[in-house]
């Protein structure tokens, strides 16, 4: 298998991770990256971009799914760095029509954290709605929440990037993928996208959907429960990301396209404290408010144990991805990984075209992300 790109002598475990994903059988094509202490150490990339064999390029991006929610939450979390939104307030202070139907005292932390009671749509939409932004708020703000909100967590699979997305509407005037291209990837030069300009569709991969037969009949999904109610209200096949209108649509929760160097790019400067190569996102106690736990235990759409601080996971004894309690992550539909550990100052991202099962991340990324902050706990030792 020939891997492309560089790796730090240091961090050549993550380099065999990585390889031994393909040498398994586990991969098409796939891109990890790694930054410590704001420095790039890790940018591999290997394998196809498609089942027909076109290469994965240094340039290569993919669809992340919900890998994008760190994007949505970090400009979420940046404005309310500047006191332009207050996490603790009630989302109808900034967009009044969602106040109806109980939802007064829905507050911003709650959409952050997956507790809104808002983690499908009623009635159910079909992916094609999801183009229509206006139409998808319209409903959200109308309909009424499906557990008190605060009381529990429960994925918010597709919802969550509208409803932060509209926050981020209300308070600048702009789309969340206007004001993330504007104040986060254009000023770190990062390569990702929530809503993909039609003259980069060439630099995209294919995703490979999962054979999602195989996973119902696991009875992984029961019907007539919270996960079903969730994922059935907007049905996705994951065939989606191959068309123009996904592409170009801003689905903050699911739709962002990148590679891992531009996941990472990122999420260093959330690693570094707000900053790296003189570009602040916010101030280092901005980036702690994503350390501050809103919501623990059994997740009504996961069906596991989670711990959601403020627009991202937290590490517990079923997620041990870092050594280090003072890091976060989250992860996409498939196999997406992005992990960020505030005491190492390490981002790293994997993003790959074979999908797998998992909702928020499988053991591929998981291996190589366990690998670099393995490797950055031994040099900060």
């Amino acid at each position: 298998m020939d891997v492309h790109g560089t790796c730090d002598d240091a961090f050549g475990p993550v380099r065999d991770a990585f390889v031994g994903n393909f040498d398994q059988g586990n991969e098409v094509g796939a891109s990890v990256a790694v930054t410590h202490h704001g420095r790039p150490v890790v940018d591999l990339w290997g394998g196809d971009a498609d089942e027909a064999g076109r290469p994965w390029e240094h340039d290569t991006i993919v669809n992340v799914y919900s890998t994008t929610k760190t994007m949505a939450a970090t400009c979420v979390l940046m404005l309310a760095d500047r006191g332009e939104i207050d996490l603790d307030a009630p989302v109808a202070d900034l967009w009044p029509e969602f106040g109806a139907n109980g939802k007064a005292g829905v507050l911003v932390r709650h959409v952050m954290s997956h507790s809104a009671g808002l983690s499908g749509f009623e009635p159910a939409i079909t992916a094609a709605d999801l183009y229509d932004w206006d139409r998808v708020c319209e409903l959200l703000a109308a309909q009424a929440p499906w557990w008190e909100p605060g009381a529990r967590s429960g994925y918010h699979a597709i919802t969550q990037g509208y409803l932060q997305g509209e926050l981020v509407r209300r308070a600048t005037g702009r789309s969340v993928g206007t004001f993330f291209r504007d104040e986060v990837a254009g000023p770190l030069g990062a390569d990702f996208h929530i809503g993909l300009p039609a003259s980069e569709d060439h630099r995209v991969a294919d995703l490979i959907p999962p054979d999602l037969s195989a996973a119902l009949g696991t009875g992984a999904i029961q019907p007539d429960t919270l996960a079903a109610r969730t994922l059935l209200s907007c049905p996705l096949d994951a065939t989606e990301p191959r068309t123009r209108a996904w592409r170009g649509a801003e689905i903050p929760a699911a739709g962002g396209t990148g590679n891992a160097r531009s996941v990472a790019r990122v999420h260093s400067a959330l690693a570094c404290g707000g900053e790296v190569d003189g570009v602040r996102l916010m101030s280092a106690d901005g980036v702690e408010r994503i350390l501050e736990e809103q919501i623990s235990g059994t997740d009504g759409v996961l069906g596991v144990p989670m711990r959601f601080g403020m627009g991202f996971g937290l590490m517990s004894d079923l997620i041990p991805l870092s050594p280090n309690k003072r890091s976060f992550f989250w992860g996409g539909w498939g196999g997406s990984l992005a992990v960020i550990d505030l005491d190492a100052e390490v981002s790293v991202a994997y993003v790959m075209n074979r999908m797998g099962d998992g909702l928020a991340g499988d053991v591929r990324g998981a291996l190589v992300a366990l690998a670099a902050l393995g490797v950055a706990a031994t040099l900060d030792a």
